[in-house]
């Protein structure tokens, strides 16, 4: 049997990787446990970061557990979130939009696997700027969620829809995100910039 500390060093690894609430059943099959087992260390990890007010804390949403924020810490994430609306979007942010919007469906894995890094915040970010929105959820195992543009991504970007994106094959859309430039921020041309991999709002 595994040491329980290491278990739930595995599982904490796992919530902050998956995004979402993730199911004890696919957390213990990853570790090697028992549902049951796999629950009574979640339920203690809900427990110590309790006790330790963290910011984070790990909730249990039918038999699903994954980290929240602290809710009495709500005015400091709002004061620096609500900003980011009228901020340009950041280097990460363009990359992740350009291929969610030639990728869609797709998943935060897929994302991940294209940028070579997590995406999770910066997915956030572009749902609150109402640019990307959940479409569902995939096939894979543990059902994670599929991504797309919103009505408002072809708004800023003046596109009738999305056919009018430039033709990208998979090794192009890839050798462009590896050599991202800085936004043009001279550039009214949002197909050319799309092209270019070099998104502005």
């Amino acid at each position: 049997m595994q040491n329980k500390d290491r278990i739930k060093s595995a599982f904490e690894s796992m919530m902050f990787i998956f995004g979402d609430p993730i199911d004890a059943k696919l957390a213990a099959g990853a570790v090697g446990v028992g549902r049951a087992e796999a629950i009574d260390c979640f339920r203690e990890l809900v427990a110590e970061y309790e006790a330790r007010k963290s910011g984070l804390r790990v909730r249990e949403t039918d038999g699903r557990f994954g980290f929240v924020t602290y809710e009495e810490n709500l005015d400091y994430i709002r004061a620096i979130t609500t900003p980011v609306r009228e901020r340009r979007l950041s280097q990460a942010a363009l990359e992740t939009l350009a291929i969610i919007a030639y990728k869609q469906p797709v998943t935060k894995s897929e994302i991940d696997s294209i940028r070579g890094i997590k995406s999770d915040r910066v997915i956030e970010g572009l749902v609150v700027k109402e640019l990307v929105e959940d479409r569902g959820r995939s096939n894979a195992i543990g059902r994670p969620a599929l991504y797309g543009t919103t009505a408002k991504f072809l708004e800023y970007f003046d596109l009738k829809d999305l056919g009018e994106l430039p033709t990208l094959d998979d090794e192009e859309l890839e050798d462009a995100i590896r050599s991202f430039g800085e936004p043009d921020e001279d550039s009214e041309n949002t197909a050319a910039l799309l092209a270019q991999t070099t998104l502005d709002i």
